[in-house]
């Protein structure tokens, strides 16, 4: 993968190989500041997947992330995403969702993070 960041792929991979959502990133993607918590992929499929099966109109879509589908990767080049678990867009001094939502991202969009979860205030 051409102009990925290999620290960030490293993260990424050992967040994989971890059963924990516990290390906390700020990456800009298209000018966006994502902040939150990173989790394995298998474990934010089962909560996105969770949350749609509770949906009457999203519900359809909830096999789509099963865990069984997701496919590991062998060609040694590691994670391409990272999955963010009680997540938030930083727009001012706001972050939305309040609660967080769950953000994939790939991670050759990044241009630019920081490790930790930034926090925002209006004091």
């Amino acid at each position: 993968m051409p102009n990925t960041d290999e620290l960030l792929v490293a993260i990424s991979a050992m967040v994989e190989s971890e059963p924990s959502n516990q290390m906390s990133l700020t990456v800009v993607v298209g000018g966006a500041v994502i902040t939150g918590r990173l989790a394995p992929e298998a474990m934010w499929r089962e909560r996105v997947s969770e949350v749609l099966r509770n949906s009457d109109r999203l519900g359809p879509f909830a096999d789509v992330f099963a865990v069984d589908r997701c496919r590991v990767r062998d060609d040694g080049d590691g994670p391409t995403h990272l999955h963010f678990h009680l997540a938030r867009i930083l727009q001012g001094s706001i972050g939305l969702p309040e609660t967080g939502g769950m953000y994939r991202v790939a991670i050759k969009d990044v241009s630019a993070w920081t490790v930790g979860d930034l926090s925002y205030s209006d004091q």
